[in-house]
Formats: structure tokens, sequence, C-alpha cells
């Protein structure tokens, strides 16, 4: 078997010891003579299933009691519609547009209500996040929007902003990634395709105050009230992906040590890449440095025709999906948690082959 080193944004790669064990299971979990993806989800085998990950998800983000998980359908981007759906009471909420998802977040919501933008960070082409200090909360928000990591733009919040409306998250590509105080938010969403498991589904950790506040029309697979009071089996649920997700938190918890151990293994493999980014002059890394993601590190060879030599030459070397976005170009390494350390040091390698051999240092 030859397994290539995978920098998707996402849909990305799993880790070893989580493919080998859902591997292990496909055709039968346990002895109930059936895969996962076979029974019945209202059956005690997946219910048990479904609680253990629900469990582990709360012990491995420290999640309070106070709070309440959801398993749910559609992805991050329904979350954009869910999210105004459910908390703007007051008919207005702030977001902060730093990125693309944010800015696409932003739109969605305005379907809702007025979306007060109160800070946006696209004069720099979104390189960098706001000072919170100096970002003024509308006295009427319901709550306050951000996009934690921006997966296009490779940038991240190094400082939460404090604010008096409930703090609303999207984390898809950055949960599970580092130490996180869930007691800081309203409500954090987040796809599970970029560092947690197959596409097609999205969780949410929801402070129960926040529910039962949806109007009436609100349709029942969108209001999260119902989804979690019915334990997330109001209809059919992502099985596989409730089963995935809890072998890549069993991977964390047990072979990882948690997350403290997970977010000093990614800041290990994030000091590789941008010291070398850092330590020559061929390649350019635009966003500014007290904002650079851990999980998605853009940079730039000298021209667009280097960055699609560069990426062509990766593929042959093992090293894909390192293309960047279509709104960025140039290259994009997405070193979420399955991404090895051999992996980030294998395309450093590449990186200086290539730098060498097209008049670089």
């Amino acid at each position: 078997m030859s397994r290539v080193y995978n920098f998707s944004a996402g849909p990305s790669m799993l880790a070893l010891p989580v493919l080998e064990k859902a591997r292990q299971e496909l055709l039968e979990y346990g002895s109930t003579g059936q895969s996962v993806m076979e029974m019945s989800h209202r059956s005690k085998e997946f219910i048990a299933i479904a609680e253990d990950t629900e469990a582990r998800l709360r012990r491995v983000l420290g999640i309070p009691a106070n709070y309440k998980v959801g398993f749910i359908q559609g992805g991050a981007t329904l979350q954009f519609a869910m999210v105004p759906a459910n908390l703007m009471t007051s008919g207005e909420a702030d977001y902060w547009v730093t990125g693309n998802f944010s800015k696409t977040a932003a739109k969605e919501a305005a379907k809702y209500g007025k979306v007060n933008i109160t800070a946006d960070s696209g004069d720099r082409n979104y390189t960098y996040i706001p000072d919170p200090a100096a970002v003024q909360e509308s006295p009427n928000a319901s709550y306050v929007h951000i996009c934690q990591n921006n997966t296009i733009f490779g940038s991240r919040f190094a400082q939460l902003p404090k604010t008096r409306a409930p703090l609303v998250a999207d984390m898809s590509s950055c949960i599970l990634s580092e130490l996180t105080d869930v007691s800081q938010y309203g409500l954090i969403y987040f796809g599970v395709q970029k560092n947690v498991a197959p596409a097609g589904m999205a969780i949410a950790i929801v402070r129960e105050d926040l529910l039962g506040k949806a109007p009436e029309n609100t349709p029942s697979l969108m209001n999260y009230k119902t989804i979690i009071d019915a334990d997330s089996m109001y209809n059919t649920p992502n099985c596989w992906d409730i089963y995935m997700t809890g072998l890549t938190l069993q991977w964390i918890e047990e072979d990882m040590g948690g997350l403290a151990a997970m977010q000093a293994y990614n800041e290990k493999k994030a000091a590789i890449l941008y010291d070398y980014l850092d330590g020559q002059s061929f390649y350019n890394a635009p966003v500014e440095k007290p904002f650079r993601s851990l999980m998605n590190v853009t940079f730039t060879a000298p021209s667009t025709e280097l960055d699609d030599a560069f990426c062509k030459g990766a593929a042959a070397a093992g090293i894909v999906n390192i293309k960047g976005h279509r709104l960025v170009g140039g290259m994009r390494a997405s070193i979420y948690n399955a991404m090895p350390v051999a992996g980030v040091e294998a395309l450093v390698a590449y990186m200086k082959e290539f730098a060498a051999a097209n008049g670089g240092a």
C-alpha cells in the first residue's frame, strides 16, 4: 500500500489508526453481524456509538454541562442559515468578515435580519485579523459571529473578541487542534470534513439558554432545540460520520494524549514550515505573522507559472492537493491533526529542491 501526503483543505486526510480501525470494523461492528453503515440508528448498538461519541467530545473539548451537542447534516454551510434562524432574536447580529466563509455566512444571515459588518479585513486581502479592542459591538446585536480560522487565506484569531452578546464561532478548520475554552462561546459549529471525519455532517455545541428561541415557522430540521431534544435522532442522522467522529476522538484522547498534546504536535508541524518560509526569499507567505494559521499555510512562488509547476511536481512526489484556493492562488498546505510531521518535512524538502531548481536560494 502506498499513501500520499494529502494536504487537501477538505475533505482532508484522516489519521491512519482511525482508517485502520474503520477498515477492521467495516464488515462487522463488534459481534452485530453488520456494518455501522447498515445498522438502524434506533438500534441499541448505534445509540451506544452515538452516546460514546458525544461523551468523548465532551471530555476532549472540556464541554461544560450547560452546553448541548447536536450532530447535524448539511455541513457548516447549513449552519450559516441555522445560526440566524435560531439566534437572531433582536433582528440583527454582528459579523466579522475575515475571509470567504465569514463573508458567505454574513450574506446568508442577511436573509433573516440586519447584519452589521463590524470588522472587515478585506482591505489587505484577509491577511490579518482586526484588533478586537478597536471593534465596536452593536448595542442591539443578538450575537457576534466569527470564523476563527480562515481556511482559504490562512489566517486565524490570535485573540478572541470580548463581547456582550453571545460569541458564535465557525471552527470548521481548527476544531480539536488546540485547547479551547468552550465557555467563552455561546455557540460553536464546525463541518467535520476538515479535521474530524468524512464529509457530510456538522456538529453544533450550543449553550442551553440559547435554545428554544427560534420562530415557530423555523423548519424542524433547522431548529437546534428540535434536533438536540431528540438526541440528534429526529431524522436518520449521518451514522457513519458519527461513528468516524468517535474514532477520531478516541485517537486524540488515547493515542495522542488529549488536546494539549495535540496542540503541541500541531505547533511543531507549523513551526517547521513557517521557519523555512521565514528563512528564504523564493516563496512569499502573505499572512501577517501574528495571525498565521496553525492549520492552513498559504504561500506563493514568484509567478503563477511557477505555482503551477510547483503543484505538478509536488503531485509527482506524492504531495497532493497543495494548490491554493482559486480566490488566492499559489499553494496551501493544510496541516490538520492527521498530517504527520514526516509529511511537513517532505513538503519542505520538496520546496527547497524546487526553489534551487528555479533560481532560488
